[in-house]
């Protein structure tokens, strides 16, 4: 696995990830420190953007507000489906706003440089295909698609478009999962062969039990739009507020929580993806009305590749946590193993440092005190975590997707990318509904 490595760091050093981070991550030479990890200043920015959002919920209000952040950056427009959060739409960012009900009025405006995705899932394929088509670049919310055949669309209209396409899983571009990606391409912890991820909740809005506004009602809101490329239903206001409960909108536990798992384990590990998927769960608490499981278990086989050897992976996501929930990645190798939160990063390693020193070596031999005699230890513990200040890796993704329409460049989530991680999350719901193991082909982005 050598050689995979020397290729691993190359196509890590010609990605630029770790000119991101300072000081380098083979820090694991001194082990016991805990080390600092830090944003480099980026570039001053020299021409304003303006945006639209489209789907002004949960998510697109916090994406708003972290694109907002950034230098040179005006909102001009927003689309909803509801009159309230349109209403709070002025409130929150300005009289001056053009204001929809229509995603399409939205693309026709000439003043508008790139579009915000955050409406349910069921959406994300169509308005991303129209938004590139109108020219927009695009940031859509994961995961990219509700289905994995939807995903073709989106990619070929992206190659096609000549625009920038962000997928919003954040983490992705977090300082943990760049010292991570570091870390491993440099052997920290050997090869690759088992990894965990888990998240958890236990909370009514944590398990999507979302407000419903009293004024919920056909007259405040476009139900017939909303459902318009779905099942014909009578209108229901927690169809509408709570949407990812429900198939017909949502993606469930896998497709909001473990597809920022893949996102980060495909970003650390260079992964295309599992080739064959499971899942078992179950509705243990929140009997709601809902259509998905609140405690669900995927298991997931990666196949050797030129990018990693092979190795399997469980994820799992509970909504009934009593322990008031956690979440994190854990990377296991022949060498040890790394714990990967977004802010920070620890390693522990199982090898046992020796003596480095011929001679010292020789003597201890010749006077039959090798076999005995302890020796001083270094700890197996290497802490990395990020300098107070850090704004967080919400802020640094729309930093990447800013400058690369900026400078025509790239970003880390592209269509490609963020298909590879949404179909295993996606298809692990099939595997749940269907009772049965499914087949993908990561290379070429089928069933099989």
């Amino acid at each position: 696995m050598e050689n995979n490595r020397r290729k691993f760091l190359k196509r890590l050093g010609m990605a630029g990830a770790a000119s991101a981070i300072a000081p380098t991550a083979f820090g694991a030479a001194h082990p016991g420190k805990v080390e600092s990890m830090k944003r480099l200043a980026q570039k001053p920015a020299d021409r304003e953007l303006k945006i639209a959002l489209i789907g002004a919920g949960i998510m697109g209000t916090q994406d708003m507000n972290t694109a907002l952040q950034h230098e040179n950056v005006e909102v001009v427009a927003v689309c909803d489906l509801y009159d309230g959060r349109l209403e709070s739409a002025k409130e929150k960012w300005g009289q001056h706003l053009f204001l929809t009900k229509d995603h399409k009025e939205i693309l026709k405006r000439d003043d508008i440089d790139a579009v915000l995705i955050g409406t349910p899932d069921h959406w994300h394929k169509q308005i991303s295909v129209d938004a590139l088509n109108a020219g927009k670049h695009v940031y859509c919310e994961k995961p990219m698609v509700h289905s994995v055949e939807e995903g073709k669309a989106v990619i070929d209209a992206w190659k096609n478009s000549g625009k920038v396409f962000m997928v919003g899983s954040q983490g992705i571009s977090s300082l943990g999962n760049e010292k991570a990606k570091e870390l491993l391409a440099s052997g920290a912890i050997g090869d690759i062969n088992y990894a965990e991820g888990f998240w958890a909740r236990h909370s009514p809005e944590g398990a999507w039990q979302y407000h419903v506004p009293a004024d919920a009602s056909t007259q405040t809101v476009d139900w017939e739009r909303y459902i318009s490329n779905t099942t014909d239903r009578e209108f229901d206001p927690l169809r509408f507020f709570r949407w990812r409960n429900y198939l017909d909108y949502g993606t469930g536990m896998s497709g909001d929580l473990f597809v920022h798992l893949f996102t980060s384990l495909h970003f650390i590990t260079n992964s295309l993806g599992p080739n064959k998927v499971s899942a078992m769960g179950g509705l243990r608490y929140w009997e709601d009305g809902r259509e998905v499981p609140d405690v669900l278990l995927g298991m997931f086989q990666y196949p050797d590749s030129k990018e990693h050897p092979g190795f399997n992976l469980s994820l799992r996501c509970n909504f009934v946590d009593g322990t008031s929930g956690s979440t994190y990645l854990k990377i296991v190798g022949s060498k040890g193993s790394m714990d990967v939160k977004w802010d920070e990063v620890v390693v522990k390693t199982n090898q046992q440092a020796s003596s480095d020193d011929p001679f010292l070596e020789a003597q201890a031999q010749m006077s039959g005190r090798a076999a005995d005699r302890k020796r001083i230890l270094p700890p197996n513990e290497m802490v990395y975590k990020v300098e107070p200040g850090y704004k967080g890796a919400h802020y640094d993704h729309f930093g990447n997707f800013f400058a690369a329409i900026r400078e025509n460049g790239t970003v880390t989530e592209d269509p490609v990318f963020a298909f590879r991680a949404a179909a295993p999350a996606l298809l692990c719901n099939d595997s749940y509904f269907q009772d049965e193991f499914i087949a993908w082909d990561p290379v070429e982005m089928k069933l099989v």
